[in-house]
């Protein structure tokens, strides 16, 4: 199974959110949407990562993109994750792993010598067209969200 890659159609995808409802890729048609992945609510990593993108939120706004996070936790979790770190952004979720699966993050992962599956921590610019733009793997989260948003700037 390749990568995806800048230049290939974004997997569409319709899934629970925080809130109630659902997210689908096909209702940001036309606008820049930032789709990061992230392997748990409420962990260090995957907290500051969220914080830093609600931050910038209004500045991802300004340039007309949409910020989306997505992991496996249910929309439960994410309401309790947003509510307890006051999160601007949308956060969809993907307890049968079937986007983060399309998208080829479902990966073998170590820690402390042990092996395991999980979420790659990757982030997707998806152009107006639907499109990847660019493409961020295994990402270090500080600076992270800044990197993302030049990008769109950039489109």
């Amino acid at each position: 199974m390749a990568d995806l890659d800048v230049g290939d159609l974004a997997p569409q995808f319709d899934l629970p959110r925080d809130g109630g409802g659902s997210l689908s890729l096909a209702a940001f048609t036309g606008k820049p949407v930032v789709l990061y992945f992230y392997p748990q609510d409420d962990t260090t990593s995957c907290t500051a990562e969220a914080i830093s993108f609600s931050q910038l939120k209004p500045e991802f706004e300004k340039a007309g993109a949409v910020v989306i996070g997505l992991s496996p936790d249910s929309a439960k979790k994410h309401d309790k994750f947003k509510s307890k770190y006051s999160l601007a952004i949308d956060l969809a979720a993907d307890e049968e792993r079937k986007v983060i699966e399309a998208y080829h993050l479902w990966v073998e992962k170590t820690m402390y010598g042990r092996n395991y599956m999980g979420v790659e921590r990757a982030t997707f610019l998806i152009g107006t067209d639907g499109r990847i733009a660019k493409v961020w793997r295994k990402v270090r989260v500080k600076g992270h969200a800044e990197e993302v948003l030049d990008a769109v700037r950039a489109l």
